[in-house]
């Protein structure tokens, strides 16, 4: 009897791929999945956010004149637009992540499961009441 190589006994049946090729604009086929890449580069907006204001501090902490240099900087006509563009941007981001929430937060009180809606409920409250407490203190300064 002849012996037969590993190679040989498979090579006929070969499995394909199940997953099909696909186009590198495939989030460009359908509103919700531009929405999901969108959201995905919401993140750098945030990014700038959170760089931004360790910009700020470190400016408050060097000295008066460097505050003044920076806030000069912050009210150019394109850290502006790049600022109400992020901002707006980071608010679409907080809104998907809210409306996400409910299907990947699962809370049981008990046995009994709390309704996607109430999550929802919950997390624009944090979020209104956060708001409140950042415009009463800047209102104080």
């Amino acid at each position: 009897m002849q012996a037969m190589h590993h190679g040989d006994l498979y090579t006929a049946y070969h499995p394909r791929w199940l997953r099909q090729p696909k186009n590198t604009y495939w989030w460009l086929e359908k509103p919700s999945y531009f929405a999901f890449i969108l959201r995905e580069l919401t993140c750098l907006p945030v990014a700038w956010f959170a760089v931004y204001l360790l910009l700020l501090t470190q400016a408050v902490i060097d000295s008066p004149a460097a505050y003044e240099q920076f806030m000069a900087w912050s009210a150019s006509p394109w850290m502006i637009l790049v600022n109400v563009v992020s901002f707006a941007l980071l608010v679409f981001h907080a809104i998907t992540f809210f409306v996400a929430a409910p299907q990947a937060l699962i809370v049981h009180l008990g046995r009994t499961r709390v309704p996607g809606s109430l999550i929802l409920i919950g997390h624009y409250a944090a979020w209104a009441a956060a708001s409140v407490v950042v415009i009463w203190l800047l209102g104080r300064a």
